[in-house]
């Protein structure tokens, strides 16, 4: 079967532009009770073939009738890469799969996603492919979802083969979540990982593997959180426990940027098909909140095809400034993040004096860190968000984070306290303000331990403006006095040694204790 034509083209509103083929049927040769001649239960087989060329739509769907009696579906595909000139993008071609409930942006027809991961899956009652969803293959109009992520200057050639097994629907098992809470320590700073990548999407390791390491790596909590899928929701059952608390989550991965929904309902799908200029991500941003989750752009800054964060920060409630090893992305996304930070606490004072401070939509935004781990050799916890919550609990870490009560590591080996005292005892942790007047000295104290060879510095909205080198044992407490007039904020920085032409890559950062006045002290 060909389908070179392009049959119909929607360009459905609020949505990346999609492209609808020519639907496959397989109801002409239905055996009778779905089985072959000698009682064995049917199978039916059809290939489609197709030619997307450049400028293709992001989505390209193709219709599959399912019959009554089908118990399984089968699908593998592949496509050509022609060699191209440098510089230039080749093929790349991701797939899915929607029930007969329908592709609309949003909705309840999203069966699985494997990205271009996994060049073949199956999906029935009792399992899937991981990546997609088990449940019931119910009669009616399915759709393959393709993604032609780029297309080569000679468009991209595919082949999609479609199976369907008939027989008795198999039972499907109840899904069993983690909690969201575990024993903890009470008010405490917990250490966590929230960007993590298994078997469920491009990664290579299995959530017992990542349990097992998130554990070896001292963390108290860990969010799983695949491209574009919820099949991983379900495979923690026995792997949590008193120590360690997993949170449910997904990375939304647009054309235009990739966002993490920390910490959600489980089983809850936030779409990805979208792009800036289709004005949908507040709709998804405010269903990700519904569900009991943060919303946090993942690396801002990264260099790979619609990495970059394009939808602009008004909706976020933290945002990833280091992601994995640090590296140049990292101190862009870095600097780009300090900046808000100036920005916010200029037009706070020009519309109340001492304003800085707080979280809503318009309040200053936290940085954490995650690993966005993959594979060996990534690190799980390289580097590591530590949040001071009441408890080890969903809602605690969430309220720690939107608080900005959060400093950075790169490992667990790494101690930190930060805080900002004024003349007479007045005290702010990291995330705080200290609510003095402009004039009043205030003692900035930042206490580190793992960390040998590095250097500590502290940074206001005029840069960086004081450093210490550490002693060999990487343990010290560095000190520095400043007034509210010559800082709207303090953060601290400790960084291992400089490399030719780049600052030193970041072992620890703290998010910014600020400075300002009391409420009703005047100010020119």
């Amino acid at each position: 079967m060909n389908r070179r034509e392009v049959l119909k083209f929607s360009a459905v509103a609020g949505t990346a532009g999609a492209l609808t083929l020519e639907g496959v049927s397989f109801a002409d040769a239905v055996p009778a009770g779905g089985r072959q001649s000698g009682g064995e239960p049917a199978e039916q087989t059809r290939r489609v073939t197709g030619h997307l060329p450049t400028g293709a739509p992001d989505f390209v769907y193709l219709p599959v009738e399912v019959p009554p009696g089908v118990s399984e579906i089968a699908v593998s595909y592949d496509y050509d890469r022609p060699a191209v000139p440098d510089g230039t993008a080749g093929n790349a071609c991701d797939i899915g799969i929607f029930d007969e409930r329908g592709t609309g942006l949003g909705g309840q027809g999203f069966r699985g996603w494997s990205g271009g991961a996994r060049t073949e899956f199956f999906l029935r009652a009792d399992d899937a492919t991981p990546g997609y969803l088990p449940g019931p293959v119910n009669a009616g109009t399915w759709h393959i979802a393709l993604g032609p992520y780029t297309v080569a200057p000679q468009g991209l050639s595919y082949e999609v083969t479609l199976t369907l097994r008939y027989g008795p629907p198999s039972r499907a098992p109840a899904a069993v979540y983690p909690p969201d809470r575990a024993r903890g320590r009470g008010r405490a700073w917990y250490r966590g990982d929230s960007h993590l990548h298994s078997v469920h999407s491009d990664g290579k390791r299995t959530p017992a593997r990542i349990a097992e390491l998130a554990r070896a790596a001292g963390l108290d909590f860990i969010t799983t959180s695949e491209h574009n899928t919820t099949s991983s929701h379900r495979a923690w059952e026995g792997l949590w426990g008193d120590d360690l608390l997993i949170l449910m989550g997904e990375e939304v991965t647009t054309r235009n940027g990739h966002v993490l929904a920390m910490g959600t309902d489980p089983g809850v799908f936030i779409d990805w098909r979208y792009r800036a200029r289709d004005h949908a991500f507040g709709r998804f941003a405010r269903a990700i909140r519904r569900a009991g989750g943060l919303v946090i752009p993942a690396h801002p800054h990264a260099t790979c095809i619609g990495c970059n964060w394009k939808f602009g920060l008004h909706e976020a409630d933290a945002v990833e400034v280091w992601n994995g090893p640090y590296t140049p992305d990292d101190e862009v996304a870095l600097a780009e993040w300090d900046n808000t930070l100036a920005a916010h606490c200029q037009d706070s004072r020009e519309h109340k004096p001492g304003n800085c401070r707080g979280r809503g939509r318009a309040a200053w935004l936290p940085a954490v860190g995650h690993s966005d781990a993959h594979r060996g050799p990534d690190i799980i916890g390289l580097p590591q968000t530590v949040v001071l919550a009441d408890d080890l609990s969903r809602r605690a870490l969430h309220d720690g984070i939107r608080a900005g009560r959060v400093w950075i590591a790169e490992s667990s080996k790494v101690g930190l306290s930060f805080s900002v005292t004024g003349e007479r005892g007045e005290h702010a942790g990291i995330g705080e303000r200290l609510e003095v007047p402009g004039t009043t000295k205030v003692m900035a104290r930042l206490t580190v331990s793992g960390v040998p060879g590095c250097t500590a510095s502290f940074h206001t909205d005029q840069g960086r403006l004081h450093s210490s080198p550490l002693p060999p044992s990487g343990e010290s407490t560095v000190t520095w006095q400043t007034t509210p007039d010559n800082a709207a904020y303090i953060r601290a920085e400790v960084r291992h040694p400089t490399t030719p032409g780049l600052p030193g890559p970041m072992a620890a950062m703290t998010n910014p204790v600020f400075l300002g006045h009391r409420a009703g002290d005047e100010r020119e």
